[in-house]
Formats: C-alpha cells, sequence, structure tokens
C-alpha cells in the first residue's frame, strides 16, 4: 500500500473570453498508508475533480501528487499503480465475471497461474464464487458493483479510488455495500480515497473526512470530530442529520435561548438535535412562570425508537431529538431548553469561535 500526498493542488477550467474558472483552490492533504479518507460536498464542490487528478484522467493547473514519494502528478493513469471503482461498473458486457476480474491482468501478461489464484483469492473475499460465469446483464446491482470491486483488487495497487460507487444503487443495497466495503478495507488495510455526496456513508466508512465546498477545503478530521467540533458553520450544517440548528445570536437572546455569556464576537448559535431539551408544559400559568421559553410543536417525524420534534419559537424554527415515547403531539405546548455543553458558536464570517462552558458541579 501507500502514503498518498496532495500538495497545494489546484485546477482550472477556461472560461469564455479568457476568463478562467477556479475548479480547486489549493487543497494540500496527507493521506497516510492504509487509511480510508472520504471526500465529501455538495454537488459541484471539486470532489470528483481532485479524485480524477489523483487517478490521472484531469492534468492538474497547479501542485503535485506524491504517491510514497514519487511525483506522479504528470504520469500517464496506468503508470500510477493504483485503481479505480466508477459508479457506473464499467464492466465489459460480453466477458464472464471471471474473465472481468482476469482481464486487466491478462493486459499486464501476468502469469495464467497468478491470474487464476488471485481471482480466486478476490471472488472468495467478496462472494462472487457461485456467479463467475455470469456476464453482467445476469447480475443485479450489488453484483456488479462486488465484481467492479474485485477488479480492482485483483490488481493488488498501490491505493484504490472509489467515485461514488454506490450512488446507482437503492438505500437497502447501499447499506449492505457499505459493509462490503468496511470489510473489504479492513481485510486489505489498503489506502483508499472515496469521493460521495453521501454524508451517511463518508461518516460510516472514513477513517478520516474531508469537506469541499466551492473548490476549497472546508475541513479534514476524523468524524467524530467534524461532527462535534466543526470549523465553520458550512461544516456544521453539511455533517449530521438533522442539520445543525443555526440561530442568530440577537434572535436567541431575544427568546431567551442563551444559557450561558457568549464572546463578543459571536453571530449564529449552533446546536445540534441532541442538544435541545423538550419539556411539557402543564399549564399556560406555569410555562408563564417557568423560565425557559415556549415553543409550538410543528410536526413530529417519528424514526423507530427516535423522534425528531420540528418547533416553532416565535419566528424561529429548531429540531429536538428525543425517544419516540416522549413525543409531543402536534400543536403542544412545550418548553424548550439548550444545553450549555452542547453549543457552537460562530462569527460573522462563519468560523468557529470557541465558547467556555463552565462545569456543572456534582450533587
Amino acid at each position: 500500500m501507500a502514503t498518498v500526498v496532495i500538495e497545494k493542488l489546484g485546477k482550472d477550467h477556461p472560461g469564455v473570453r479568457g476568463a478562467v474558472t477556479k475548479v480547486l483552490g489549493e487543497i494540500s492533504i496527507e493521506i497516510a498508508d492504509g487509511e480510508l479518507l472520504v471526500l465529501v460536498g455538495p454537488s459541484g464542490c471539486g470532489k470528483s475533480t481532485l479524485l480524477r487528478c489523483i487517478a490521472g484522467l484531469e492534468t492538474p493547473t497547479r501542485g503535485r501528487i506524491l504517491i510514497d514519494g514519487k511525483d506522479v502528478s504528470h504520469l500517464e493513469p496506468r503508470d500510477r499503480d493504483i485503481a479505480m471503482v466508477f459508479q457506473s461498473y464499467a464492466l465489459y458486457p460480453h466477458l464472464t465475471v471471471r474473465e472481468n476480474l482476469a482481464f486487466g491482468l491478462k493486459m499486464r501478461k501476468t502469469a495464467p497461474s497468478e491470474i487464476e489464484k488471485r481471482v480466486g483469492e478476490a471472488a472468495a473475499m467478496l462472494g462472487l464464487e457461485a456467479l463467475l460465469e455470469r456476464r453482467p446483464a445476469q447480475l443485479s446491482g450489488g453484483q456488479r458493483q462486488r465484481v467492479a470491486m474485485g477488479r480492482a483488487v485483483v490488481r493488488r495497487p498501490k491505493a484504490f479510488l472509489f467515485d461514488e460507487p454506490l450512488s446507482n444503487l437503492d438505500a437497502s443495497l447501499r447499506g449492505q455495500m457499505r459493509v462490503e466495503l468496511m470489510r473489504l478495507h479492513q481485510r486489505l488495510g489498503a489506502t483508499m480515497v472515496y469521493v460521495t455526496h453521501d454524508q451517511v456513508e463518508a461518516m460510516t466508512l472514513a477513517d478520516r473526512i474531508a469537506v469541499l465546498e466551492k473548490g476549497r477545503l472546508m475541513q479534514v478530521g476524523a468524524p467524530g470530530e467534524l461532527y462535534a467540533r466543526p470549523a465553520n458553520l458550512f461544516v456544521a450544517r453539511f455533517i449530521g442529520t438533522p442539520e445543525m440548528n443555526v440561530i442568530p445570536v440577537e434572535a436567541a437572546c431575544r427568546l431567551g435561548l442563551v444559557p450561558v455569556e457568549l464572546p463578543a464576537s459571536a453571530a449564529q448559535l449552533g446546536v445540534r438535535a441532541e442538544g435541545v431539551t423538550v419539556g411539557r408544559a402543564q399549564s399556560a400559568r406555569a410555562s408563564a412562570i417557568n423560565a425557559a421559553p415556549q415553543a409550538t410543536v410543528d410536526v413530529v417525524e417519528q424514526l423507530g425508537w427516535e423522534a425528531l420534534v420540528h418547533l416553532l419559537i416565535d419566528d424561529i424554527r429548531v429540531v429536538a431529538r428525543v425517544e419516540s415515547g416522549a413525543a409531543p403531539r402536534p400543536g403542544d405546548v412545550v418548553r424548550v431548553a439548550l444545553a450549555p455543553e452542547a453549543l457552537h458558536v460562530f462569527d460573522a464570517a462563519g468560523d468557529r469561535v470557541e465558547l467556555e462552558v463552565p462545569r456543572r458541579e456534582r450533587a
């Protein structure tokens, strides 16, 4: 396997009348040997362009790509010793599964005995043994994707690149294939770079996630780090389901939703759904006496063991995550409190501001 280092990589596309569109700014990421890095972001953010530059399918305008210390920025794809899995599977329809798996090795003039060995190992690893004599048209979407992965596995490359490989599958198959990919990574200990627009895939698969927006690298870190300590407002909103509640500080203060003293630079207050506490208001008089602000329940999404409660606090919408059995009903009036330790603060530019929250004293 290999380390992959991206140094100040940029990619420009020519526009009309000599104008230049910057698809990628100066991206720098170091991918460790055996790491699974997921590139995530909205459509058009540059994640697929970055992957294609690593693969050699596009040439960067500036910067370098190093694989195991060797500059491959301008090498042909075949000379980079990487394998790529596409969302379209890219299988040869006239060949059997066995022949598809073996095709790349035959082109490299690998010995027949070695081809047979590698194809057998990949088929066993990916559960393809019973499908080896079938053609792609006889396979399901999930089976075709396993064949595409197997064709990459037999190569034994220095790094694997995945370009939204599960996007053509239905929700159930995507869940199954995520598990297959996790098993594959554990067994191979391989260096992998994986592109997706699906944050669930990113959170479940990644050792680290790189979040891109408009060609810029917004944050790189472990999934838990991005969820618990987003570096900016974009990452805070993009990572996590449901999206983080973000409330202008002025409105939060006006509504009595700020339980701690905020820094002077605070412009936006963020809190995830599990950081919102919902309590029933026993009566109009009790609610008026209670210091916590009132909210009206708008919609309740039942998700099995938990529910998402959509609340209206004056003109502000907030989502809370509660146990299903404790969920109020639409139209109920409830009290709302924000957990101080769950708050995130962002300045006017959208960057994170550190917040000191006093520790709770033990009873």
